[in-house]
């Protein structure tokens, strides 16, 4: 094959690549993205795993968030919490001595109830839970 005709190719190839980006950017653009922000106390089931924000609460050093969580044996409680605060995600710290139940493994069909423990925030507050590739997030007021 000649010169002339790989760089045709070439050509050619980068065009189509450039076409089905510009299709794919316009399908993307079309639809409309919808973010559910659910009432403290509301389940959703992500996956297998059923959980819920049951409440918040704050003391001099963490923002405490009680949990509800059912539907997976062994799977680490702590996995998938993040919190959105004053423009910042906050992963989960290490639960306080006497704050609550710690989050640890949670077993088939059992509900675990238990607390979830992130640096302290001001200001309005949304918690998340990511499992199974969705998210969903919980409103608590400031």
């Amino acid at each position: 094959m000649s010169t002339r005709k790989l760089i045709l190719w070439a050509l050619l190839c980068g065009v189509l690549i450039l076409a089905a980006g510009t299709a794919k950017l316009f399908q993307t653009s079309q639809k409309p993205v919808e973010v559910q922000l659910l009432a403290l106390g509301e389940s959703v089931t992500l996956g297998d795993m059923t959980v819920s924000v049951t409440a918040l609460r704050d003391t001099a050093d963490r923002t405490l968030v009680d949990v509800t969580m059912v539907g997976v044996a062994e799977a680490q409680a702590m996995d998938g919490w993040k919190m959105l605060a004053a423009g910042e995600v906050s992963d989960p710290v290490i639960l306080p001595v006497g704050a609550g139940t710690e989050c640890t493994l949670t077993k088939l069909a059992e509900t675990l109830t238990c607390t979830v423990a992130f640096p302290v925030s001001e200001g309005t507050r949304t918690v998340a839970y990511i499992r199974a590739g969705e998210q969903r997030q919980w409103a608590t007021a400031p």
